[in-house]
């Protein structure tokens, strides 16, 4: 199965209530790489890379989150490569928490 890579900016009450680490919980569970990050303006940035049909399990998920989240808004783009200095982590190497952006 190809593999598919995407980012998500998800808005909302998505910091202050485990979003990031609950992220990072399902995407461990689905297989996926990438890394998470808490962003200035109060969203949740992630890029993740796996098989599609993990990615699109992982998508719907962000549109809910945990209890605590209430997620106004997702915003989807699939990459056909990295952007520049943003490199997801080698196939098989996990999922990464990032600095605040």
């Amino acid at each position: 199965m190809p593999a598919l890579t995407r980012r998500l900016l998800i808005e909302g009450r998505v910091q202050g209530v485990g979003f990031r680490w609950s992220l990072m919980a399902k995407l461990r569970e689905l297989g996926l790489d990438g890394w998470v990050r808490n962003r200035d303006d109060g969203s949740v940035e992630a890029h993740i890379r796996g098989p599609a049909e993990a990615v699109d399990r992982l998508t719907a998920w962000a549109h809910r989150g945990p209890p605590r989240a209430r997620v106004d808004r997702v915003v989807c783009q699939d990459e056909c490569q990295d952007a520049p200095g943003e490199e997801t982590p080698a196939s098989g190497d996990g999922f990464v928490r990032r600095a605040s952006r």
